[in-house]
This record gives C-alpha cells, structure tokens and sequence, in this order.
C-alpha cells in the first residue's frame, strides 16, 4: 500500500450562517488535501502529520480525521495549547476573505515531538506534502528541526512535495518567506504552486519565468495552477498545458487549490498520467468551489466525481 503523510495545521473553521449565528467545521490547506485525497483513493493510506490541543475541540477534530479514513499516528496532543481559529467571509462571487487567531496554536509546537524514532517512522512512508503555510506556522526557532528532518526523509527516498500557498501575513517580511521557500525548492521533487504564488512574492508573472527561476533547483515534476483557466505541467523539461472546463455557478473558492492538490498526488501515486491526474484534479477543485466552506459534503463529492469519471 503507498503510503503519504501531509504536514500542516488543522484550524477550528467559523463561516457565519446570519447575522446572529455561524457553521463550524474543521479545515486548514494540507488537512484539505488529505481528506480529497483519501476521499478518491481510498487504496492509499493517507496520515495528517500536527499537533492539536487537549480539549473537547481537539477531540472532535481527532474524530473527524478518523472518520475521514485518515490515519492520526502523527498527530500530537499538546496540553498546554488549543487549536487556531477562523472566521471565512464570502462574496457574491464565491471570494473568500479571513480573519485569523492562531498565534498560540498548537499545531505551531509540532516539532518537539518530533525525534528520532519519529523520523525513522516518516522515512517508511512514499510521500511527504507541506506547504508554505505549513512553514508559516511552524515557530521560527523550529524550523531548523524541521529542514533536519526533511533532508532525512528525502535521503531516506521519500518523495518530497510542496506547494508554497504563499501568504504574505503569515510571514514577517518577503526575505523571511523567500528564505524557507527557497530552502523548500532545493528539496521538492514535486512542485505545486500557483501563478499567484510566484506573482505575490518573486513578481514573476509568466508560467516561462516560473520555469526559468525553478530551473536551478532541479525539480523533477512541476505543476502550475493557472487559476481557472488551465494548469501546466513541466516534467524533464516538457511542458504541457491542460485546459479547465470553467464552473458557470461558484458558491466558494475556499479549498479549490487543496483539493486540486489532494487529488493530484492521489492520482501520481497509482501511476496515472499527469495529464490525467489535472483532469481529475479540477473536476474535484470544481465540485469543491460549488460548495460553502473547504471540504465539501462526502456524498456530493463522491457522486460528483463518480458522474464524471465513472
């Protein structure tokens, strides 16, 4: 059985119903991609690798994991810290904007538990996934430990996969971003990023100045999210472009690049063509988009996918 584990944080999601009441479930990027990729291979054994707090609240996010398929090995209870917090507002156009409360989150505590042994365990597994969120979160005096132990992993033959979800709140400046991101492309042997990405932090806005500024870090497969237009695919130096049948009715981007993720892996990991991993990709991000919130209701998402692709 293939094996990956996706590095990140899980957040308390608030998503307000009126004005006096709010929805709340649980979310955050790389636990989005990890239940989309658990949802449409269930063949494959999927771990959310963080660290969630010693309350009711982290419980229920622990159930929710479990009842997703996901296996929690690697998720840490800290008693000293509770989960982060967020509130999502969206537009007549399904825009979303946040307010964040995550300073003090657990998942921020991660790497004390990381050691040796844990390590060792990491270095069985297929694929590793973070993002530059997940490097965000991470407290700046950690982050050695985390470099550490991604260089172990990568020597171990685990295939390392990041997308940089570049934002520019999360950091203390461009340099600091730019830092960790860097150190993160010298060690990604699959990259996801996004147009905006690249655009937001290096103002490269080109899919060919993302290919040239990659270029010396010898990344083996990059694959660029072109918004809802098309996505690129660049593997030993052969680009490709598939076009994205567009959604005539968006209720809600949150989650779109996630899922696209999620499913993406799922499908390079049972030997699918890039190609066709975009084509199931998209059509998980579009059914996620025609939703509120970031992980969509596990029926629709099953029934969607399976009128597209049997």
């Amino acid at each position: 059985m293939q094996k990956v584990v996706l590095f990140g944080e899980c957040m308390l999601e608030l998503k307000q119903n009126d004005a006096a009441t709010m929805r709340h479930a649980f979310a955050g990027d790389a636990l989005n991609s990890a239940v989309y990729l658990k949802r449409q291979f269930s063949q494959i054994d999927v771990s959310f690798m963080s660290a969630v707090g010693d309350d009711s609240i982290s419980q229920q996010m622990l159930d929710v994991f479990t009842q997703e398929g996901l296996d929690n090995c690697f998720v840490y209870a800290d008693k000293t810290k509770a989960p982060g917090v967020y509130l999502v507002q969206t537009d007549e156009d399904g825009e979303r904007s946040f307010v964040y409360w995550r300073e003090n989150s657990a998942a921020r505590e991660v790497m004390q538990f990381v050691d040796q042994d844990v390590i060792d365990t990491l270095g069985s597994q297929d694929l590793f996934f973070f993002s530059g969120i997940s490097l965000a979160v991470i407290k700046p005096e950690q982050r050695a430990m985390f470099w550490d132990m991604l260089k172990q992993l990568k020597q171990a033959g685990v295939k390392i996969v990041f997308d940089p979800n570049y934002r520019p709140r999360l950091w203390r400046d461009e340099d600091e971003a730019k830092g960790e991101f860097e150190q993160a492309f010298a060690l990604s042997d699959l990259l996801l990023p996004g147009i905006e990405d690249f655009s937001q932090l290096y103002q490269l806005e080109s899919v060919n100045e993302i290919l040239d500024f990659c270029q010396p870090y010898q990344i083996e497969e990059i694959v660029i999210k072109n918004g809802p237009e098309s996505v690129f695919i660049a593997i030993d130096g052969q680009v490709q472009e598939v076009k994205i049948q567009p959604v005539a009715k968006v209720v809600d981007t949150t989650s779109a690049g996630d899922s696209f993720n999620g499913v993406y892996l799922g499908a390079r990991m049972t030997e699918q063509t890039p190609q066709r991993a975009v084509e199931l990709a998209s059509a998980a991000a579009s059914c996620v988009i025609q939703h509120p919130g970031a992980i969509a209701p596990a029926q629709a998402f099953k029934d969607f996918m399976q009128s597209r692709f049997g």
